[in-house]
């Protein structure tokens, strides 16, 4: 029995940034409510649910807990836990599911204050779980130093420059400037992210990404459920890798986790990375962006810099990279954070992005990474165009 396709049919995205006032579940609401519209259904349409975790909530059973809030009671639900790379993981979860016929029509949300719900001493004890609890976090190490440790020996291996890591922060404001929603707004020159404060040294301010309150929804079914009229784009492969999780155990090279879940999610869709029109790529920080783009062979080793210089991740270059701004100016709200560059590649490749290339994408790979590297998910994602 061949497998229908699964699509996603809607998409919702809050603006990021500070909401004061707002919850965990307020904020889930949001977004879940902007994805069910833009799909013309209503909750008694959804019977799967998939959450991803909040740091400023970490509820048992967050999937059952927002379903109660949200007024859905649905056949599946469950939660995903696997850092950055959730918002993809779950999307990765929900097509397996419908494509199986488990489910019809699979609700997937993740969102959280995390700016305003948290003191930053919480928000760096929580990241700092990502840490070997005996040779790393004792001597206070956090997310940004493991990056840094990565930075270093990136730009040592490469011959790179701290300069050139800081094209990548000014590429991504310069598309947020022009999104709304973004966290981050005010144009940024080189100079401005090579002067902004230290933060673990080779990474400054402006390499890495702020901290947001957010929320990120899309609705996944099979192409034979999709409402008359509705915008949809194929899911058309997936493909996962987790080689570690400490930093001190990475593999060489650290990134070949993104490598083999690129290589897995373009072999299911009979697709090479040539082909790809549109990018959304994880960039908690600027070398995280570098090393993605790299490790999935888009940009060749210590060029990606060079890439984004030269405009070819510019809206209107040859591969737009990261529409929205990124993580590294939309802002990162948690699992919703991955999640936006998937929301926005929705809405490239349905023409209907606030600010969509001109050459109008039907093809677009979207990466996210968990940890230091650690767990890494690609989608293959295609317009339907019919």
């Amino acid at each position: 029995m061949s497998l229908r396709k699964p699509c996603i049919v809607g998409a919702g995205l809050t603006p990021f940034g500070r909401h004061e006032g707002a919850s965990t579940l307020s904020l889930m609401s949001q977004a879940a409510n902007a994805a069910l519209d833009d799909a013309g259904l209503e909750r008694a349409d959804i019977d799967g649910l998939i959450t991803g975790y909040s740091t400023t909530h970490p509820h048992l059973m967050l999937s059952t807990l927002f379903a109660e809030h949200f007024g859905l009671q649905p056949d599946y639900a469950h939660g995903v836990q696997v850092g950055g790379a959730t918002g993809l993981a779950m999307v990765d979860l929900a097509r397996r599911l419908v494509a199986g016929g488990s489910v019809r029509r699979v609700l997937v949300v993740a969102g959280e204050n995390r700016l305003t719900g948290q003191t930053r001493d919480q928000s760096i004890q929580t990241l700092a779980q990502v840490g070997d609890p005996h040779h790393e976090v004792p001597n206070g190490a956090s997310v940004p130093a493991y990056y840094a440790l990565l930075a270093n020996r990136y730009l040592y291996e490469t011959g790179c420059t701290e300069r050139d890591l800081a094209e990548l922060s000014v590429l991504m404001r310069g598309h947020a400037i022009n999104y709304p929603g973004a966290h981050l707004t005010k144009p940024i020159t080189a100079d401005d992210v090579m002067a902004s404060k230290p933060i673990a040294t080779p990474l400054k301010q402006l390499d890495c990404c702020p901290i947001s309150d957010g929320a990120a929804a899309v609705v996944v079914t099979r192409d034979d459920s999709l409402p008359a009229g509705i915008p949809a784009v194929r899911i058309s492969g997936g493909g996962q890798a987790h080689t570690h999780q400490h930093v001190s155990m990475a593999p060489e090279p650290v990134a070949i986790g993104a490598t083999r879940a690129a290589d897995s999610a373009l072999r299911e869709a009979g697709r090479r990375i040539t082909e790809m029109e549109l990018l959304g790529i994880y960039d908690s920080f600027t070398v995280t962006l570098a090393e993605l783009l790299e490790a999935i062979g888009v940009s060749r080793r210590g060029e990606a810099a060079g890439d984004a210089r030269n405009g070819r991740f510019a809206l209107d270059g040859s591969l737009p990279l990261n529409p929205h701004g990124g993580l590294l100016s939309y802002g990162h709200a948690g699992v919703a954070g991955g999640m936006a560059h998937l929301v926005d590649a929705v809405r490239q490749l349905t023409g209907r992005s606030p600010s969509q290339a001109p050459a109008g994408p039907g093809l677009a790979l979207v990466h996210a990474d968990g940890g230091v590297l650690s767990s890494h998910v690609s989608l293959i994602l295609e317009g339907t165009h019919d």
